[in-house]
């Protein structure tokens, strides 16, 4: 059926002469007069009031109505009365990422995004309310960090909801609604001599981790997964294959961080230290299930465990073993310097004796060299630095060039 408007107030009818006429109806004067009627794609009647002499704005908007229709970009305009609170719950129960992830977004929703947002319907939710709603978080202390991953989180809701036909527009995407900037601060590595205090300091059961995160580049929960079976000592390569994580604060094995395994060069001194380590408290063999608690059961006999044999869990590890630490030292026990430091420390290394960026990002594990570049180019040599040190290996005393570059030479 085509689309038409009504006229609520008037209908026509047939005189004794068969001539039409329009009388008023028992609606006359009551209520909104035109009502513009289409039936929508999956074959129901929808309809839109207009007030009175407001004719040809119902018309135009039955025009817009079924060209969307034609171009398949309807949105039904009772989609968007669902609230945020109801469709943030339906998001939730839809995705398919690990477990851990999933109780962190869903958490962050919960406590930052909902209780601001929740009752607005979805199609009422404007790009000013997005704006306050970012004011507050930043008014209630949240880090730039946390609260531009807070939006990433809405902005993806939203982008649901349009693809479900829902709303048509996401506003996070408006040009006024900006993503909270990031702090300009810099990673700031520690000193050699930080890492050998805290080393000195740190629990013999724990004391080689410091050779591992600084020595070749692990996360927290890659060295508490790391296995004896993962160390090839002879060839000197370290197979980072799984991590400990928690789900629901009960450990689990799981593909490092992004799922992606990576084989680590293994320096002959963090070969020593992990002998050294194994001999004095031999690895065990533990069972967790993979990824999820519910998973299949895997085995692997860990270097690293608590005194009762358990695999390590990171909140402990962390309040009862890692800060103490620092504590010890005089050293802040805040997040910049968690073990995630050592990775710093591995990195400043690397760049600073000439690695090149791509081959960090794959000791590292991460999935963009660009991100590695972005997050260590202010530790790289400068490039005057490396000019003059390239001049300074040509020349010998008196000006007596030494051969020349390799290139040079082949290009004769």
């Amino acid at each position: 059926m085509a689309g038409h408007i009504q006229d609520r107030w008037y209908k026509t009818t047939s005189a004794p002469d068969s001539k039409p006429t329009r009388v008023k109806t028992d609606r006359h004067g009551v209520g909104l007069r035109y009502r513009a009627r289409y039936v929508a794609p999956d074959g129901t009647e929808k309809s839109q009031s207009f007030p009175d002499k407001q004719k040809r704005r119902a018309e135009a908007w039955l025009a817009n109505t079924e060209a969307d229709m034609t171009r398949g970009d309807y949105v039904d305009p009772r989609a968007g009365k669902v609230t945020f609170r109801q469709y943030v719950a339906d998001w939730v129960k839809t995705q398919t990422t690990d477990p851990t992830t999933r109780a962190s977004v869903e958490m962050r929703l919960r406590l930052h995004a909902v209780p601001y947002l929740g009752s607005r319907t979805m199609a009422a939710i404007q790009p000013s309310h997005l704006r306050l709603w970012m004011r507050q978080l930043e008014d209630a202390g949240l880090s730039p960090a946390y609260r531009r991953g807070i939006f990433a989180h809405v902005s993806t809701v939203f982008t649901a909801a349009m693809e479900d036909r829902v709303i048509r527009e996401n506003p996070c995407r408006a040009r006024s609604v900006k993503a909270p900037r990031l702090d300009p601060r810099k990673v700031k590595p520690w000193t050699f001599e930080r890492v050998a205090a805290v080393r000195a300091q740190l629990h013999d059961r724990y004391r080689e981790m410091i050779e591992v995160a600084a020595g070749c580049g692990l996360r927290q929960g890659e060295i508490f997964g790391l296995a004896v079976e993962d160390v090839d000592f002879l060839p000197g390569t370290m197979h980072v294959v799984r991590q400990v994580k928690l789900v629901a604060n009960q450990p689990v094995f799981a593909p490092p961080k992004g799922g992606k395994e990576r084989d680590v060069p293994l320096p002959e001194s963090v070969a020593s230290a992990l002998a050294e380590h194994i001999t004095r408290y031999s690895p065990t063999e533990i069972t967790l299930p993979w990824k999820n608690l519910d998973g299949p059961p895997v085995s692997a006999t860990l270097i690293f465990y608590s005194a009762e044999g358990l695999p390590l869990n990171r909140n402990r590890f962390n309040t009862r073993v890692w800060r103490p630490t620092l504590r010890a030292l005089e050293v802040s026990a805040g997040r910049e310097n968690g073990m995630h430091a050592l990775r710093h420390f591995y990195a400043s290394a690397l760049l600073d004796a000439g690695e090149s960026i791509k081959a960090l990002s794959e000791y590292l594990g991460h999935h963009d060299p660009g991100y590695t570049l972005r997050t260590y180019t202010h530790l790289m040599p400068s490039s005057e630095a490396r000019t003059r040190a390239a001049v300074d290996g040509l020349f010998g005393p008196g000006g007596v060039m030494h051969g020349g570059p390799e290139t040079a030479r082949r290009l004769k």
